[in-house]
């Protein structure tokens, strides 16, 4: 008995020690591998949204080439003779070779160049310990410490290294989208070491500092 009384006080803070680990008991919250990959694969060029102003250059074609395009709500733009092109999610350069793949069957090597006029479509919520809480309309690619620096930096109660990236992520064949938690250090952001480092957000990515 009194063998078994040892060997649970020995269990007892190993124990403890993972629920710490795993985060339930508001400590730290394990990276996955899922996590890292997004984090990881954060965009390294803007991609294109809803609301944000286009202006399509043609080469050497006035009627085809239009100003102040808006992508509208479902992600598309429209464009003469070739009709509605998917823009959301794509870059300019991605949009310019689509379109200009699209024009082929109406004219003769087409050259075709996007421009971002206005960002509309890029946005991130700071939220937690930080001085100025809320949602960021940004209008370029913001790292992590960025958008803590946005929201007026840490507030003397943060826990600067238990930040967390929630990150929403498609799911693959047609299931919902899921809800990635990426844990960041503050010193690894800072020191540039760690799994991923200071990485991009996405558009709607949630910074969160307990």
């Amino acid at each position: 008995m009194k063998i078994r009384s040892i060997i649970s006080e020995m269990l007892v803070p190993c124990v403890l020690g993972v629920v710490l680990l795993l985060g339930t008991a508001g400590c730290y919250t394990v990276a996955t591998v899922e996590s890292i990959d997004e984090a990881r694969n954060s965009p390294k060029e803007f991609l294109l949204g809803p609301e944000d102003v286009l202006d399509i250059l043609v080469w050497k074609n006035e009627e085809l080439s239009q100003k102040a395009v808006v992508v509208r709500p479902d992600g598309k733009i429209s464009m003469p003779l070739i009709g509605e092109v998917q823009a959301n999610g794509l870059s300019a350069n991605e949009l310019s070779a689509q379109i200009a793949g699209k024009l082929k069957a109406f004219k003769d090597n087409p050259v075709v160049t996007v421009s971002v006029k206005e960002v509309n479509s890029y946005y991130v919520y700071v939220l937690g310990e930080v001085v100025k809480p809320g949602k960021y309309q940004l209008k370029s690619l913001t790292t992590v410490l960025q958008a803590v620096a946005i929201a007026g930096g840490f507030n003397v109660y943060a826990a600067k290294n238990r930040l967390q990236v929630i990150r929403q992520v498609s799911g693959n064949d047609n299931r919902e989208a899921s809800e990635i938690r990426i844990p960041v250090r503050y010193d690894d952001l800072v020191s540039g070491t760690g799994p991923v480092g200071n990485f991009i957000l996405k558009t709607g990515d949630t910074v969160v500092v307990p």
